[in-house]
């Protein structure tokens, strides 16, 4: 009876760690297993403060959790700060917000017609990739009117869409693997919109090369243009996916200054590869035709385009003040100057945590203004690319020595002016790391898609 009473206090004690904000349970990495332990049924929001979408969600998010919770429901809503919790939401896939995922029994709930013998290894396998996809609704039936009514002549798969041909039939192995592969090349239609519904499967498909047209849903050649943009997207199902952004759209915004677009350029066209370092290309002709998107695509998948980068002109003041200011076209020249040290602020405009570190980088650059070989500099990133150096989140500090342009060490340490004031006496090491190392601490906006600008 003892050890019972002991087992129970510590479920009890376990399960208080485990926080509530208006009946939302509060997530961490410390107690998400316990938490997925503690309630069979869990649907979990991925979310960042800042995002307005996420925001917008809260009232309706916290009244389902209010009425499941009075109802005595096994299911619980739960939510987690994945701007805190990176580790969690890089090991759940999570690339935008917000990003919601059921877990069942403690595992995610992965919830596509089969038909055929509903114990045979191709069932099994049907119900094993079924278990792996959250979005699309699964059926099994070996029901003769079905077969019939669907014009299904045999055992096999159809996934049935409302979009595009309407179905797709599949014609390979009855395998888990082949499966996910013939869902997840066929469930999105030739051309999608970008919206807060589709940015999850966009994002988190396995097409990872995007073209993407901006264009204003309300201008009277719209019509037009979508025909033009579908026509051409038939040659590359499978190679590159086709979005269309209106651009119209104020949450949209934040994607158009990321193609350093502006809502009176539109409609443009521009292509992204979402691999591990994200690489823009710009068309060469503005016109919108078919054949002109089929010609830029191809080239793409041929590697004969060359990146677009992004730059501001040079400000005609930009080295009359403490703080050097950076744009694409100056970059090179100053930060690899070999009698030079440079240190430089990545930033963003709309960054809190940029914001927050703008007057001691003022500080910081006063401090070394009559420097004979130290430079301290900024560069909205924004609006200004650089091939050589890849900014994943903002603020991003890197550290260009002297004499050596290949070298560029990371600033992981304190962000204060006693922190960078070490650095710099040091010569990058006190607080510094080369850059790309692994444990490198970062509490700033991640940017890793154009979705995580939203």
């Amino acid at each position: 009876m003892l050890k019972l009473f002991l087992l129970c206090t510590l479920a009890v004690l376990s399960r208080a760690d485990i926080g509530e904000e208006d009946d939302v349970l509060v997530l961490k990495k410390s107690n998400f297993e316990e938490a997925l332990k503690a309630h069979p049924n869990i649907l979990v929001e991925f979310y960042a403060p800042w995002c307005g979408h996420c925001k917008a969600l809260v009232p309706e998010y916290a009244k389902a959790a209010s009425m499941l919770k009075a109802e005595g429901s096994e299911i619980r809503l739960a939510k987690v700060d994945a701007t805190e919790e990176a580790d969690l939401a890089q090991e759940y896939g999570v690339r935008g917000y917000p990003t919601i995922k059921f877990f069942k029994g403690g595992d995610k709930e992965s919830p596509k017609e089969y038909s055929g013998d509903v114990e045979s290894e191709g069932a099994k396998a049907f119900l094993n990739a079924a278990e792996a996809i959250d979005d699309v609704p699964f059926g099994i039936t070996s029901n003769d009117a079905v077969y019939s009514k669907f014009e299904v002549s045999k055992d096999g798969v159809v996934l049935f869409k409302k979009f595009d041909e309407g179905r797709n039939t599949f014609d390979g192995e009855l395998s888990k693997t082949d499966l996910l592969a013939f869902i997840k090349a066929n469930q999105l239609p030739l051309v999608i919109e970008f919206t807060e519904q589709t940015a999850p499967k966009i994002f988190g498909g396995e097409i990872k090369s995007h073209i993407l047209m901006f264009v204003p849903k309300a201008a009277s050649d719209f019509a037009d243009k979508m025909v033009e943009f579908k026509k051409a997207s038939e040659g590359f199902k499978g190679k590159i996916l086709f979005i269309f952004i209106d651009s119209e759209v104020d949450d949209n915004q934040r994607i158009l200054e990321f193609f350093g677009l502006k809502k009176e350029e539109c409609p443009a066209i521009r292509l992204i590869t979402l691999e591990d370092e994200m690489t823009k290309y710009r068309p060469e002709s503005e016109a919108i035709t078919a054949d002109n998107i089929v010609a830029f695509c191809t080239l793409f998948t041929e590697g004969k385009l060359k990146p677009h980068l992004m730059s501001q002109d040079i400000p005609e003041d930009w080295d009359k003040n403490p703080v050097r200011v950076l744009v694409g076209k100056n970059f090179e020249e100053v930060v690899f100057d070999p009698k030079k040290n440079v240190f430089v602020e990545f930033y963003a405009p709309w960054c809190g945590h940029c914001k927050q570190l703008d007057p001691i980088w003022t500080k910081l650059g006063e401090k070394y203004l009559d420097s004979a070989d130290i430079v301290v500099a900024k560069m909205d990133s924004t609006a200004n690319e650089i091939e050589t150096v890849k900014v994943h989140s903002f603020p991003t500090l890197k550290f260009f020595p002297a004499g050596d342009e290949h070298k560029v060490v990371d600033y992981n340490g304190e962000r204060t002016l006693e922190g960078f004031t070490k650095f710099l006496e040091s010569g990058g090491k006190d607080g510094g790391a080369p850059a790309g190392e692994e444990g490198e601490e970062d509490d700033g906006i991640d940017v890793s898609t154009p979705l995580g600008l939203v």
